[in-house]
């Protein structure tokens, strides 16, 4: 796919003004909103963490109804099932009597699925969501069912409540390839959103594109060149997560577990490649690589006891690494 001039500008407009459309409807939030946004033109799904009330259901709400996609939304709970999440097969009876079995959808089975409070359900019904979210499919016995594209999960967890929650494994938090800390709203922010709250009609909110357009926009940022020197510097920034290399930083060996997977590789250069257009460039830059780090890394790198007492938080981490890490 050859990629032209009026690609990028057509890719810097499209997004800019789904973006705008959508903060109509969000108040502030600008960098989770885009970071969202190009978590989807990655084919990626995304972990949104921070206390209620601070809009996530709201957010994809907006985002389905803008890109004129399918919203469902799960609320995890200790008791939900498997089959609550990816549907069942159920017998019924056709017009003549006979018995037969049929597959009843469950709400994974939509564009936009919004994970409430992920944390709050079991592992087995946790891991239901993992081959959906990995390979865009959905196995009930013997039979496997394709999801509709585009496809995008939007996971919540709270952070101050931990009581009668079961915490993703590694594994499965490897599976989003962003991880966003929503903030609570300053006081200018606060103040529009207790003003508009009330009043506002997500109806008047335009539809200004569709999901094959997003997956032609997808296919554009596959398609953007990224120099050897940036990719093996986001490659160096990777390594750099690990304490067992020998070259990683001093305050990896002290503060770090683990470190990312590959996974956070590929997350980085296809995030990096949406970036660049936004921005409007046909090629990708340092920055861009550092700009994705943040969402990429803070969920792939475990710290260890020592980071956790001196409070040394996963941004505080890859911030520090980027300053020390040689172009």
């Amino acid at each position: 796919m050859d990629i032209n001039e009026k690609d990028i500008e057509g890719f810097k407009e499209s997004f800019l003004e789904i973006k705008n459309e959508i903060g109509k409807a969000i108040i502030g939030q600008e960098d989770i909103i885009e970071q969202v946004l190009i978590a989807i033109l990655c084919e990626g799904n995304v972990l949104l963490e921070g206390v209620p009330g601070l809009g996530k259901t709201q957010l994809v709400k907006t985002i389905g109804r803008v890109l004129d996609l399918d919203f469902s939304r799960i609320q995890f709970t200790p008791d939900l099932m498997p089959a609550d999440v990816v549907g069942t097969n159920i017998v019924s009876h056709d017009e003549n009597g006979k018995t037969e079995l049929s597959f009843q959808k469950g709400p994974i089975f939509s564009n936009i699925v919004l994970a409430d409070e992920i944390n709050r359900a079991t592992p087995k019904t946790q891991s239901a969501m993992l081959e959906a979210m990995q390979e865009k499919t959905v196995t009930v016995g013997n039979n496997t069912y394709s999801l509709t594209k585009p496809f995008f999960v939007m996971a919540t967890q709270n952070p101050i409540e931990m009581e009668g929650t079961y915490p993703l494994p590694e594994a499965q938090m490897d599976r989003f390839i962003f991880k966003l800390n929503l903030e609570f709203p300053n006081l200018n922010e606060l103040t529009k959103i207790v003003e508009i709250t009330t009043g506002i009609d997500t109806d008047n909110l335009e539809k200004v594109t569709s999901g094959e357009k997003l997956i032609s926009m997808s296919n554009i940022a596959k398609n953007i060149p990224i120099a050897t020197s940036v990719i093996n510097y986001a490659m160096k920034l990777i390594l750099s997560t690990h304490p067992e290399n020998e070259s990683s930083p001093e305050i990896t060996k002290k503060y770090i577990r683990y470190g990312s997977s590959p996974r956070g590789a590929q997350a980085i250069v296809k995030g990096a490649r949406v970036k660049a257009l936004i921005e409007g460039r046909y090629n990708v830059s340092y920055d861009d690589i550092k700009y994705m780090a943040y969402p990429v890394l803070r969920h792939r790198v475990v710290l260890n006891f020592d980071a956790i007492s001196e409070n040394i938080t996963p941004d505080d981490y890859i911030k520090e690494v980027i300053d020390n890490l040689e172009l």
